[in-house]
């Protein structure tokens, strides 16, 4: 697990600024959230819970990090006591969060964690990387996934990812966001994703003929064979796979114009009475060319999507960001906070998202001991269908369940997204949800923002 020091320096500056003003009993409250969604996002899906979960409960500093921070020359006239302090360093607060698989809009908090103020601070920096680059992937992998049209997706983008580490991450996601499963066996052993994968191009020219290639990966994989058909001409490796015949998972098109040629090798399969081989297409692929493929109706069965996928290669970054909206002094009670700068302003105080069938609305989080769901003027609704979405997770530092693994996360996405009406999954079209704000919300906005003009 990573240690303390994945974090920016700041977070830690900031921290012995904290220990040295005497905040060490001072709690906050912050709220991960995005701003707004990328130009050609109508949703964005939660994913990457489960990792912030495991460094929250793992966050140490090790007598090696300490002794690094102390050479620095930020922590030159920094109290010895602070680096004390950090050798004994765990969390101890609370979360509330999202499920992972549920989709989230601008403004609504994927997770809100109430703790020491330190605490609360050095995790900034995890936390937005973990949960902004999973939700980046699992969202694209949903719209992947929406443009087969019930046809299988498979995530093939470890070697284009930013990462080998970000590769594995990219498989968990996006077997969240939908896809049959993943190429890295890494995401495989550790989360349960399936995992794909036969054989390259190296694999058919390291033999002296195509014929003997294939003949040893059937040896090889039996009925788990995929042959890849377009090394050196694809419809004679198509008619190659054809002639040896089962036992055949099916063939690989990485190449070539496939609205043409996924026809044509189907009619070679199935004239050698091989109907039920799967024909797999790959090859900088993306939800667009899929959707072209899949309008086109080219007989292709399952669709391997690396780069565009691994990487969200179109809206490569998310505007995720962690805000202190709560704080409070032993004794006081509490203070609200906000930003007020143009174009990145907050709400303050801590909030729930309340969600109904047509429209969700952001609520203080003292709104849901009331009642199930206010509408946007307050008024309870009594018997309406309405969800509460941010759950507790951790209190005083301790789990109090184990999140749900990646496949339940994977059937809690599909649910959900099954409830957005269709114009939330265009994938050409802005289509916005409608989020509104509680009455008390506005009221808090209102009276806080007043109260900052002195």
């Amino acid at each position: 697990m990573p240690g303390g020091l994945l974090t920016d320096l700041y977070q830690l500056t900031m921290a012995a600024g904290y220990f040295e003003a005497g905040k060490t009993q001072d709690r906050a409250t912050f709220e991960l959230f995005v701003r707004q969604l990328p130009h050609n996002r109508n949703f964005i899906l939660a994913a990457g819970l489960a990792q912030a979960v495991e460094y929250l409960l793992d966050l140490r500093f090790t007598p090696e990090e300490i002794a690094y921070l102390r050479g620095l020359p930020q922590f030159h006239r920094t109290a010895p006591a602070f680096f004390e302090m950090l050798a004994g360093l765990n969390f101890t607060g609370d979360v509330f969060a999202v499920p992972e698989g549920t989709p989230m809009f601008a403004g609504e908090p994927f997770l809100t964690i109430r703790a020491p103020l330190i605490e609360a601070q050095l995790a900034e920096t995890y936390l937005l990387a973990i949960i902004g680059f999973q939700s980046l992937i699992a969202t694209k992998a949903a719209r992947v996934v929406k443009a087969a049209l019930g046809r299988e997706v498979v995530e093939f983008g470890t070697r284009r990812a930013h990462s080998p580490q970000a590769g594995v991450l990219a498989g968990r996601a996006a077997y969240i966001g939908g896809c049959a499963g993943t190429s890295n066996a890494e995401a495989g052993k550790l989360y349960g994703v399936p995992v794909f994968g036969t054989a390259a191009h190296s694999w058919v020219m390291s033999f002296p003929t195509e014929r003997a290639s294939f003949e040893q990966l059937q040896r090889l994989l039996g009925e788990h064979t995929v042959q890849l058909i377009d090394s050196y001409d694809t419809l004679a490796g198509a008619r190659l796979a054809a002639e040896l015949g089962r036992p055949l998972w099916g063939v690989r098109l990485d190449s070539g114009n496939l609205v043409e040629l996924a026809p044509a090798v189907r009619a070679i399969l199935d004239h050698s009475g091989l109907r039920e081989a799967k024909i797999m297409a790959t090859g900088d692929l993306n939800e667009y060319k899929i959707h072209e493929l899949v309008a086109a109706g080219a007989p292709i069965d399952v669709f391997g999507v690396g780069t565009e996928l691994a990487t969200s290669a179109d809206a490569p970054s998310l505007g995720v960001v962690y805000k202190m909206v709560e704080m409070q002094s032993p004794g006081e009670g509490p203070r609200y906070t906000l930003k007020l700068s143009l174009d990145k302003a907050t709400l303050p105080g801590a909030k729930q998202i309340f969600r109904y069938a047509n429209r969700d609305v952001l609520a203080r989080s003292s709104e849901c001991l009331s009642c199930p769901g206010p509408t946007p003027d307050g008024a309870v609704v009594s018997g309406s269908e309405v969800e509460a979405l941010l759950q507790p997770v951790m209190l005083g530092g301790q789990l109090l369940e184990l999140p749900p693994c990646a496949s339940e996360a994977r059937a809690h996405a599909a649910a959900s997204l099954a409830k957005l009406p269709p114009p939330c999954h265009s994938l050409f079209e802005a289509q916005g949800w409608q989020v509104e704000l509680s009455s008390e919300l506005e009221a808090l906005d209102e009276q806080v923002r007043k109260s900052r003009f002195f």
